[in-house]
């Protein structure tokens, strides 16, 4: 079992205090500060004062990414079935004579 650790996670400029498994800090740390480059990027490249207008474009963006990439390995697998598939054939032939 891993060990809880207590930490203090800041994001937009207010921290918050979690309790995680010693597991998750790298990952939690490196998402915030993810976070925080992300939102600088909007505050600067768009007329966005309000952080929970900025916060939401944050949240869209990560969930986008995250979609895609479920979408993209969902079409890889499809292409991969299909050689598989094609492979497979192809051995059967081959055996068959």
């Amino acid at each position: 079992m891993d060990e809880k650790l207590k930490i203090k996670i800041s994001i937009a400029d207010r921290v918050y205090p979690l309790t995680v498994e010693l597991s998750q800090e790298e990952g939690l740390r490196s998402a915030s500060k993810k976070i925080d480059v992300m939102i600088k990027q909007f505050e600067e490249n768009y007329a966005v004062r309000d952080k929970q207008d900025v916060l939401a474009m944050c949240a869209l963006q990560f969930a986008s990414q995250s979609e895609q990439k479920q979408i993209d390995n969902a079409i890889d697998g499809e292409e991969t079935i299909e050689r598989i598939k094609k492979i497979n054939a192809l051995l059967d032939q081959y055996l068959d004579n």
